[in-house]
């Protein structure tokens, strides 16, 4: 079987049932041409998060860019069922790891040397099939009437210790919970991995359908902490009009090279039938540049990963975050994480 085949099929399988297809399109239409000022973009980012992005990019270059809104697994699988009969132009990925799948099944096109160095190495593929857009962290996510700042762990391990029992959320379908599974098996193999999953299923976590809702439960007092991306605390305080310092839930950045502090990184990689089409670069280029790298720091609380552009108030710097030492090009094996996480009875 085809290695494009064989992964598609794995990762639908995985994840039948845990996620639900919506708003990715219908038929796969015309593919169009290079430099037709047309782009057919696949997002496992959602809407709500790029769509400003992507229509100052229609508005400012005159491209017009058709996108299908998925989950970063289904849009991947998709990519992955459809071979070299996609209409995709662009995959927009959540994470390194479904970016590094489409990779490791040879739909990608390099991108020119002169995007990649705009990136630090670490955010883009080894072979420069995929470039980073911008950071985030993992981080455990507390509210601060109930955990003090001497109660927080040192590692994410911690968390399957009798005192977390029942105290910490976590979103076993998430994309990023996955990443995060997938770079504990990468850093501690995957007997170390499992043990980890074992312990905290055994700590009766509680079980929520993604980030947003885990740190409004923390901020609500509903949970006393929970394993989620660092931005999300900052927009339940832009949804409240006030500042992250005045919320409840407070963000915790894993010490020392945890893998609880994972930084992974969203990013861009252009399908092999667009890897010479001046749009699709353009788009890229656009993404790297000084608007949509201000647009992830100020609006969306994401890491900036080009020069020049700080991030947002209050965060820690990107080069100062202690960061696992992981490849994120090694993060490709989100089908064995699934499989895992399942056996496990988190999900």
């Amino acid at each position: 079987m085809p290695v494009q085949k064989r992964l598609s099929v794995v990762l639908a399988t995985a994840l039948a049932g845990l996620l639900s297809l919506a708003a990715c399109g219908g038929d796969e239409g015309d593919p169009g041409k290079p430099g037709d000022k047309r782009l057919t973009i696949y997002s496992g980012r959602s809407e709500t998060l790029v769509k400003p992005v992507l229509e100052k990019f229609e508005k400012s270059s005159g491209i017009t860019v058709d996108v299908r809104y998925g989950s970063t697994a289904q849009m991947a699988a998709q990519l992955l069922e459809e071979g070299g009969r996609s209409p995709a132009d662009v995959f927009f990925a959540q994470d390194a790891g479904a970016l590094g799948a489409v990779t490791k099944a040879g739909l990608f096109a390099a991108l020119p040397q002169d995007l990649l160095d705009r990136v630090p190495a670490a955010y883009r593929a080894a072979g420069g099939q995929w470039v980073g857009v911008s950071g985030r962290s993992r981080v455990l996510a507390y509210n601060a009437d109930q955990v003090t700042k001497g109660q927080l762990p040192k590692s994410v391990f911690e968390l399957t210790d009798p005192t977390w029992k029942g105290k910490v959320g976590v979103a076993p379908t998430n994309g990023s919970f996955q990443a995060f599974v997938t770079a504990l098996r990468v850093q501690h193999g995957d007997a170390k991995a499992k043990e980890f999953l074992t312990g905290l299923k055994a700590n009766e976590p509680q079980i929520r359908e993604g980030n947003v809702q885990i740190v409004a439960d923390i901020d609500a007092g509903k949970l006393a902490a929970g394993l989620v991306n660092h931005y999300y605390v900052y927009e339940l305080a832009k949804e409240r009009g006030g500042d992250p310092a005045t919320l409840k839930a407070q963000l915790h950045f894993f010490p020392d090279g945890d893998t609880g502090g994972l930084v992974n990184a969203a990013g861009v990689g252009l399908l092999t039938r667009a890897g010479t089409d001046p749009d699709a670069r353009a788009l890229v280029d656009y993404l790297l540049g000084t608007e949509a790298q201000t647009h992830f720091a100020t609006q969306t609380f994401e890491y900036p990963l080009t020069a020049g552009v700080p991030a947002a108030p209050g965060l820690p710097q990107l080069a100062d975050l202690a960061a696992p030492k992981i490849d994120l090009n090694d993060l490709d094996t989100l089908d064995a994480t699934v499989t895992m996480i399942k056996e496990t009875g988190l999900a």
